[in-house]
């Protein structure tokens, strides 16, 4: 007789339970216009996605789709880097600073 082998029980994955994803932050909801601060791309043109936190690391950051013209990738940023439409033109404070400022 051979010896019996025994399964390994294989731990079962923790999935992405510790991501807490959000459709709507800073009066935003998903696809509204954004300005993204530090893209290097002239006449990008941006939409909101969704605001995720991680739970275990407390850190978080914003999704957003977009590019130049015709793309539609999907980036994330850091929440300071998110700004409301011409907010960065006119020197108004990012999202996250100033989370309750009307847009327009």
């Amino acid at each position: 007789m051979s010896p019996t082998r025994r399964r390994r029980e294989t731990p079962e994955p923790s999935g992405r339970n510790h991501l807490h994803r959000r459709s709507s932050w800073a009066g935003l909801k998903r696809g509204d216009p954004v300005e993204v601060e530090g893209t290097r791309q002239r006449g990008a043109a941006w939409q909101f996605v969704a605001h995720v936190t991680n739970t275990t690391t407390g850190a978080e950051w914003v999704e957003v789709v977009g590019g130049t013209r015709g793309d539609r990738n999907v980036r994330s940023f850091p929440p300071e880097r998110i700004f409301p439409p011409d907010g960065l033109r006119t020197g108004r404070p990012s999202l996250a600073d100033a989370p309750t400022l009307p847009f327009g």
